[in-house]
């Protein structure tokens, strides 16, 4: 009995890479190759044909396994490492000079009741004096304002200073260290500044 007539709205299949080709296309819209098989027809190409197309259908299969199991070892392996550990901003080490009359700002975000510890000391000249302020989001605007404030946190200049601020509330703070020397001395201060911020969960207490 012969087969019957192949839908003319039915998809047909290139016969050299094998794809999905449209019905009444002239050629693979993939690789360009004339002549796509009609719906159907498949099993009555030349062996030749047959072979390449089944060949060219297993590669894609195994293209689409490899990559599924890809994604899947990734996930796998980022749900085993957890979240990436990005440093907190107001946690740093480092040398930072400061221009007379000037100052040298760190800020970030601090959840309430969490605190920020750490110290700085003069190295350049040895011996001078750095201050530092701490405000919140709204006075440090305040202050680029030229308006009175009053700072959260404070150390008067000396060439030495412990850092131990506690956020009483959530917001975006300020930790500025100023030069206590006018512009006309000349004196800029190079200094080391450590700070680390540490977080209030599981502690009974900070003291």
């Amino acid at each position: 009995m012969p087969d019957a007539p192949a839908d003319p709205a039915a998809w047909g299949s290139c016969r050299f890479c094998g794809v999905a080709v449209p019905p009444g296309a002239a050629h693979c819209e993939i690789c360009g190759a004339d002549g796509p098989l009609p719906a159907g027809t498949l099993t009555a190409a030349p062996k030749a044909v047959r072979r390449r197309v089944q060949w060219a259908a297993g590669l894609r299969s195994l293209i689409v396994a490899g990559v599924v199991i890809g994604l899947a070892v990734t996930l796998v392996q980022a749900v085993i490492a957890g979240p990436p550990n990005v440093p907190d901003p107001l946690t740093t080490a480092g040398v930072h000079e400061i221009p007379a009359g000037g100052t040298w700002v760190l800020s970030g975000n601090v959840t309430g009741g969490d605190y920020v510890t750490g110290n700085f000391t003069t190295i350049d000249p040895a011996g001078l004096s750095l201050g530092l302020d701490v405000y919140n989001s709204s006075q440090y605007f305040s202050l680029g304002s030229s308006k009175p404030t009053t700072p959260l946190f404070s150390i008067s200049p000396a060439p030495t200073g412990r850092i131990v601020f506690t956020a009483d509330y959530t917001d975006r703070f300020y930790f500025v260290f100023w030069n206590p020397y006018t512009p006309s001395s000349g004196l800029n201060v190079t200094a080391y500044i450590t700070t680390e911020y540490e977080s209030n969960v599981g502690d009974e207490g900070f003291g």
